[in-house]
């Protein structure tokens, strides 16, 4: 019998999960991990095992839901070693995209937890109720296992007030309009790690979690000092889908002039906006390298000299900096955007050794650069894993 705790992340029509093996101290690599596709669909399971190597994709049931989708997960666990020894699921951890002011820190599952989190819903609408859905799919098919919740805004949550505010009205700031910043469990995990690869690891770091949902964070002494996501995911950089940073006299343009509401509005935000909307061809990064249509370079463009004037407003938040960290599926692949980036940051001391560069080394700076480049690749799951674990009093 193997023991192990299972993380999860639920979207909108698929599921990533991951398991670890805890004989021992939790594994610091998933024994399974992979991703059902489709949700509401045609609804399949791949995964790859503990060394990376893909098993046999599962197809499931067409137009199942979150529930039935983990239902079958939880039947394909046991023999997706070919039968090699039965899996007991101890506890689960769940990505969270929001805990508001309510949650920050990993916390147990509990009714009460979930309705607070309820009220987060139409701040991150492409991500919470998904979540929920997954927390609460769990809990129902495994009610002996001990379920825990870990957030993406949690990591944020220690910043200064004068980051996290916005110019409005008192009242409103107090209610709990502000910048919360996302994409946290990424950042933890890099700033855990940091000082395994850089002796900078305490001094001033950008880390550039680049990916469909993309954003940066200022990291001093491995805390967040600054992040450009705010007060929803459609905050800074241009992602896949999103705007990034727009001049909110734009919304107002949309909801007057143009006859907007509120459905459509959010509909072109978060959807119809980003690398799609400006390429008109694709949200996919990879797709837009290979294309030769002018209105793909331009989007790439656009992705990069956004990315680039974060980072100089991230450095001066650090007042310097130190290293630069690329992360996320862009971050860790694409040599083409981290080469843009570095050479549009070459006045803060950036120099990039091309060589490095495209065989994606750990340091792709040069050894005269001022500012130490670095691709370190993230691991959420790692680390929603060993929150639970340490939450639940479990050796890590």
């Amino acid at each position: 019998m193997r023991h192990g705790i299972l993380t999860i992340n639920a979207g909108s029509s698929s599921i990533k999960f991951a398991l670890f093996d805890t004989a021992g101290g939790l594994a610091k690599r998933p024994a399974l991990s992979g991703q059902i596709d489709g949700l509401g669909a045609e609804v399949s399971l791949k995964a790859r095992d503990e060394d990376g190597a893909h098993l046999p994709e599962l197809s499931l049931a067409p137009g199942i839901d979150h529930e039935d989708a983990l239902a079958a997960l939880l039947r394909w666990l046991p023999q997706a070693e070919g039968g090699e020894g039965h899996w007991q699921i101890v506890a689960v951890g769940h990505r969270v995209v929001h805990g508001g002011e309510v949650c920050t820190q990993p916390a147990r599952v509990t009714p009460e937890l979930l309705t607070a989190l309820e009220a987060f819903c139409p701040l991150a609408p492409l991500h919470q109720p998904h979540n929920l859905a997954g927390v609460r799919a769990l809990a129902a098919l495994m009610p002996e296992a001990r379920q825990v919740v870990c957030f993406d805004t949690a990591f944020h949550s220690q910043q200064a007030a004068v980051a996290r505010d916005f110019g409005l009205p008192r009242a409103l700031t107090d209610s709990g309009v502000k910048r919360y910043g996302f994409h946290g469990i990424s950042y933890e995990f890099i700033a855990r790690r940091l000082p395994q690869y850089t002796t900078r690891a305490e001094g001033r770091v950008v880390v550039a979690h680049l990916g469909n949902g993309a954003s940066l964070c200022a990291l001093q002494a491995g805390q967040s000092v600054a992040t450009t996501m705010g007060f929803t995911v459609l905050d800074g950089l241009v992602m896949g889908t999103r705007t990034g940073n727009i001049d909110p006299g734009v919304i107002l343009y949309l909801l007057g002039s143009r006859g907007l509401d509120a459905a459509a509005l959010t509909h072109l935000l978060y959807h119809e906006s980003g690398l799609l909307g400006v390429s008109g061809i694709s949200q996919d990064m990879r797709t837009l390298l290979a294309s030769e249509h002018p209105a793909a370079s331009e989007a790439i463009e656009l992705f990069c000299y956004r990315a680039i004037r974060e980072i100089g407003s991230l450095a001066a938040a650090l007042g310097g900096i130190d290293a630069l960290v690329f992360c996320g599926g862009i971050g860790e692949h694409a040599g083409e955007i981290r080469r843009r980036i570095v050479e549009g940051c070459a006045w803060l001391g950036a120099t990039l050794d091309a060589d490095r560069n495209r065989r994606a080394a750990t340091r792709i700076s040069t050894a005269e650069s001022h500012v130490e480049v670095l691709i370190i690749p993230t691991d959420e799951e790692w680390m929603i894993a060993c929150h639970t674990a340490e939450l639940l009093g479990m050796r890590v």
